[in-house]
């Protein structure tokens, strides 16, 4: 059992490693507004990934019927919220607290951001099984048994996200504010493309079925 649990903890941090729009959205709040509040974002990722986690284990053959017979509606409507968060994240002047001596915020509104964008592409609870079977973790088992290991896996998922938000944190204290603003604009650029890829490729298969 302690051995599943290992596994689990190691599933999170896998699962959240890979530098997709929600990473990105939490390196620019790290960025903009500090440790904390990329920590408290990256929770929101935190949330799908244990979320996708028990969709693999319970609900595998529904979840993937379901993405293969909504994949256009789902990259339309995932391909909106990505473009139109990378947008926000590039136009908008996130770094107004850089220059505010107070503790940091904690905004439930980021948090949900965070579960928008991952909720965006379910085709992740697919990479979850993934990661599921390559750790030798049993699917099959229920109950008392999964349930550590899923919460295992919430806990490696969000120790990912409390080191990756500190150490984007670290880094704003080390460039100057124009830098720091470039960065951000890029990272929302990077995150528009992502979202526009999206759109473009449901609309292209909404017109040409």
């Amino acid at each position: 059992m302690l051995f599943d649990i290992l596994k689990g903890f190691l599933v999170g941090i896998c699962a959240s490693a890979p530098l997709g729009p929600t990473a990105i959205f939490i390196m620019q709040k790290s960025l903009s507004e500090g440790h904390r509040t990329g920590f408290f974002t990256g929770l929101g990722a935190t949330v799908c990934d244990t979320f996708y986690a028990v969709v693999a284990i319970f609900a595998l053959a529904f979840a993937e019927s379901f993405i293969d017979s909504h994949t256009t509606v789902i990259a339309i409507g995932g391909g909106l919220v990505v473009g139109l968060m990378g947008v926000s994240m590039a136009f908008r002047d996130p770094f107004r607290k850089l220059t505010e001596d107070r503790a940091p915020s904690y905004s439930i509104r980021d948090f949900f951001k965070a579960v928008a964008m991952a909720l965006s592409n379910p085709a992740s609870v697919v990479v979850m099984f993934t990661l599921l079977a390559f750790f030798g973790i049993d699917t099959d088992a229920h109950g008392f048994r999964i349930a550590p290991v899923i919460l295992a896996l919430s806990a490696g998922s969000a120790t990912y996200w409390f080191f990756f938000s500190m150490l984007f944190s670290k880094l704003r204290k080390k460039v100057n504010l124009g830098t720091l603003m470039w960065l951000n604009r890029i990272l929302g650029i990077i995150v528009m493309i992502i979202g526009i890829a999206v759109l473009a490729e449901g609309v292209m298969k909404l017109l040409f079925p």
